[in-house]
């Protein structure tokens, strides 16, 4: 036999296989096309109402002055014939890679890195018209000057979500590298890809999601998750994990922290190098950690006070009936930071002196300023969510996965997408986005709650809001507390958790700004000695010249905030194993809430 005939023999049944791995997954795929439920439009895009009145506006600009509109054209048609001939000359003589003619903002995008974006004329003049398409609409929107600005600000945002969902990376048909590794894979990597999604789609109840990290990588309890502690309590809300100590002594005034219960409580606890848990039992301290249930269905009336009575009171006075001590020091990350602040300001009304000090990570208190969320904070999307749990009672985590992911839609959704799917890659075993895609729901009454009374009214830094029969506000947060908020956080801004702090009423107050974002300036454990920090014992002022006066310090923040915490917390005393008498060990760390996945609404 010949070696064509002997290759030809090899490719033939390379293809029957891949055939038929593409008859099944389309089966797969057209059975989940057909069992999921209609998406509610709400909860996708703005209503209708904000595209007529951007339209209705633009078309009056263009009869003001239609010389202006005309102008704009023009300079369109002129950019996409000068693109064309370009490419003409391209196919002749090929340029150089790194061509003169086109901005710097192309050259350097990296969804355009590949070499033949630059030098093949059929791509380059796709890019190119792609990024002329983008910066004439831009220049629509800016036209229209007598939007509202809110509307302004939706309009801007949801345009640039049909800008990044259009890039040409996007499809295959105009994506070099996808097309690339599709011939030298000879169809492979396709199939590949097709399996991918197929398989995100079923895990997701049709919702695509894209995966982000190799979930088989990790265990929770072995090589993530894996601080030694015991579970000392549980109760319907949440399970209390208490930390076995690593010192032989440690301060008497125990730590609990409440992380969000958007995610799972294990941020603070991914890999023994970055775990923040580990190092503040390293540090001498009796830890306790709230582990949040993953709310189904019966959990729908469960709002505010049952997160505040059942969740932070009971484990504060758990702590304090374990440990002996009539204080404990508190610390909250994120959603579970602002309402820490809230249950301060109750005790405060209460006469309560249970915590002594307060820590708050990346914590909004003040909702004035919405900044990248304000598409998603007015009534139409709010009203949408609000229909959602009314039906279901939760708030699924796809919804709000889906809301973070578009905020920074090309490094979460389009560039994974493309390497899943298009080049059939399977994603690497990174430790964070494992716990990012580990999400959990929301009960629907607090999910209202806090878009409502919160985020849309602000009635804590306002008015007041009413709970347990009292008024709470901001000035009624009077304990010595630490704040540390992010540069780049996209989803805490520093000034505005900045704004908060400076309206509590606390007369010992310190902020530290850390380098990079929502997490990353978290996770910053002083052993990789990545970001720095701000400091600036002025918080009279404003936010631009507390920055602008600040000193700053190479590495983590961690080792200064516990210098803080350590006078906080009284003195050294024996250490004690988890649980006691009363409250007797359940199960070993990281228990049993943090297993349970997020639950779908049944039809």
């Amino acid at each position: 036999m010949a070696t064509n005939d002997i290759l030809n023999a090899e490719n033939y049944d390379r293809m029957t296989h891949n055939i038929k791995r593409i008859d099944a997954l389309s089966k797969r795929l057209l059975s989940i096309i057909h069992q999921r439920e209609a998406p509610n439009l709400a909860l996708s895009a703005p209503s209708h109402e904000l595209f007529t009145n951007a339209g209705a506006q633009y078309w009056q600009k263009m009869l003001e002055n239609p010389e202006k509109v005309f102008m704009h054209q023009v300079a369109f048609w002129a950019g996409s014939l000068q693109h064309f001939v370009e490419a003409q000359q391209m196919a002749v003589s090929p340029s150089d890679p790194s061509d003169p003619s086109s901005p710097q903002s192309e050259e350097t995008d990296p969804r355009f890195a590949h070499p033949l974006w630059h030098t093949n004329p059929y791509f380059n003049l796709i890019k190119r018209q792609y990024f002329l398409n983008a910066a004439s609409l831009r220049r629509a929107l800016a036209e229209i000057s007598d939007l509202d600005p809110i509307e302004k600000q939706r309009l801007e945002y949801f345009s640039t979500q049909i800008i990044d969902m259009l890039s040409p990376t996007n499809f295959l048909a105009t994506n070099p590298a996808a097309l690339e590794k599709a011939v030298e894979t000879e169809g492979q990597s396709l199939i590949d890809g097709m399996e991918n999604l197929v398989t995100d789609l079923e895990n997701n109840n049709g919702e695509l999601l894209v995966r982000l990290t190799d979930e088989k990588a990790f265990e929770l309890g072995v090589n993530i998750a894996s601080t030694p502690g015991k579970v000392v309590f549980r109760n319907r809300m949440f399970e209390l994990i208490q930390y076995a100590p690593s010192t032989e002594t440690v301060r008497e005034i125990p730590l609990v922290i409440f992380p969000p219960w958007i995610n799972k409580f294990y941020i603070l606890d991914l890999k023994a190098q970055n775990s923040f848990i580990k190092w503040v039992t390293e540090q001498g301290y009796s830890v306790f950690v709230v582990s949040w249930i993953n709310p189904d269905r019966s959990y729908a009336e469960v709002g505010l006070e049952e997160y505040i009575s059942e969740g932070f009171c009971t484990a504060i006075d758990t702590v304090k009936q374990i440990s002996g001590q009539e204080q404990v020091n508190a610390l909250g990350y994120c959603i579970a930071g602002t309402v820490l602040s809230l249950v301060l300001a109750l005790m405060k009304k209460r006469g309560d002196t249970s915590i002594k000090s307060a820590t708050f990570f990346t914590t909004l208190t003040d909702f004035s300023q919405q900044r990248e969320f304000t598409p998603f904070l007015q009534d139409d999307f709010v009203d949408g969510i609000e229909k959602h749990v009314e039906k279901d009672g939760i708030l699924p985590s796809h919804i709000l996965s889906r809301t973070f992911s578009f905020l920074r839609a090309n490094d979460l959704i389009y560039r994974p997408a493309i390497k899943s799917y298009m080049l059939g890659e399977t994603p690497p075993a990174f430790d964070l986005l494992f716990w990012n895609g580990d999400a959990t729901g929301l009960p629907g009454k607090m999910t209202v709650q806090y878009l409502r009374c919160l985020c849309q009214q602000d009635q804590f830094a306002q008015s007041g809001i009413s709970l347990f029969g009292e008024v709470l506000r901001l000035s009624d947060v009077t304990v010595p507390f630490c704040a540390i908020a992010c540069e780049t956080d996209h989803i805490a801004a520093w000034q505005d958790s900045y704004r908060g702090f400076q309206k509590m009423g606390s007369r010992s107050k310190t902020f530290i700004l850390s380098q990079s974002g929502h997490i990353g300036g978290i996770i910053n454990p002083p052993s990789k000695k990545k970001y720095g920090h701000y400091t600036n014992a002025d918080l009279r002022l404003s936010h631009r010249d507390w920055q602008d006066t600040a000193a700053f310090h190479q590495g983590s923040w961690w080792s200064r905030w516990e210098g803080w915490l350590k006078k906080k917390s009284g003195k050294r005393i024996a250490v004690q194993d988890p649980g006691s008498k009363t409250f007797e060990v359940l199960c070993a760390a990281p228990g049993t809430y943090v297993l349970s996945g997020d639950l779908v609404p049944e039809k």
